[in-house]
């Protein structure tokens, strides 16, 4: 929906059944390999990053005599940067990856230019080199770095509010609750980067050249166009189904770290 020209679609259940009925229910999984390969690099860059980010603060607030008794209590500045770090980070995988994803999902069905990730890989580096692969990136950039501060920022305020209220320490916080409040920080997420998120996604899929087919010199000319052909709507289209994911994929990612690092921690 993000990348149909406008009017292809009246809505999320318009094309989804438009979908299902030109090509298929596999058709909806079209792409997902790409993310499946890059999700595990991507995840760990982000909460290496975030946590090496929070150990540098805490030396530092135990130097000033600030966050608590262990210095562990991030003020939300302390945390914003933390988690712009990690999204800034991440970006470096997570700007191709996404890259890959879209080309294969938005490619036709009848006569696709790719056969896979890596046959895509292979045929964008071999025709534009390495800042082919990283096209949009700019865009990435605006959204993993403000993104993931919110995201991080919700999540461990809503953390440390839980710990601070009922003295407990983070490993006894029940997992319905992290899980409540992964959804939360996804939420915090996408309202924060929803309209970069789209910008990034018509650069990723506009073409190289004007020969096949670019619309965009820049991601400046991307926002004006949008801003020019479909008003401010044009940075939200998408977002309701986006929003519907959101909470059961940022929930489930939240539980994950959260058990991964009370058996790293014994």
């Amino acid at each position: 929906m993000q990348t149909a020209p406008p009017g292809t679609y009246s809505g999320m259940v318009q094309c989804a059944g438009g979908i299902l009925k030109n090509e298929g229910p596999l058709a909806f999984y079209k792409g997902t390999l790409s993310p499946l390969l890059g999700v595990g690099a991507c995840v760990s860059i982000q909460f290496g990053a975030l946590e090496y980010m929070k150990r540098v603060f805490q030396t530092i607030n135990l130097r000033d005599g600030s966050g608590g008794v262990d210095g562990k209590t991030l003020s939300p500045s302390q945390l914003a940067i933390a988690g712009a770090s990690a999204g800034l980070a991440n970006s470096i995988v997570s700007g191709p990856v996404e890259h890959i994803r879209i080309r294969l999902q938005t490619q036709s069905a009848t006569n696709p230019m790719y056969k896979g990730p890596l046959d895509a890989v292979r045929k964008i580096f071999a025709e534009k080199g390495i800042a082919g692969l990283y096209k949009g990136q700019i865009p990435t950039l605006w959204r993993e770095g403000p993104g993931y501060a919110s995201y991080f920022v919700a999540y461990e305020l809503l953390m440390q509010r839980e710990m601070a209220t009922k003295g407990i320490r983070r490993e006894e916080i029940a997992a319905s609750h992290t899980i409540l409040y992964g959804a939360i920080a996804g939420y915090a997420l996408w309202f924060t980067i929803y309209p970069a998120d789209v910008i990034k996604s018509r650069m990723q899929t506009d073409g190289f050249s004007p020969a096949t087919g670019q619309k965009y010199t820049s991601t400046m000319d991307c926002v004006r166009k949008v801003i020019s052909n479909e008003g401010i709507a044009g940075f939200r289209r998408g977002l309701v189904p986006t929003l519907i994911r959101s909470p059961f994929a940022n929930g489930a990612t939240f539980v994950g770290f959260e058990l991964a690092m009370r058996m790293l921690n014994g």
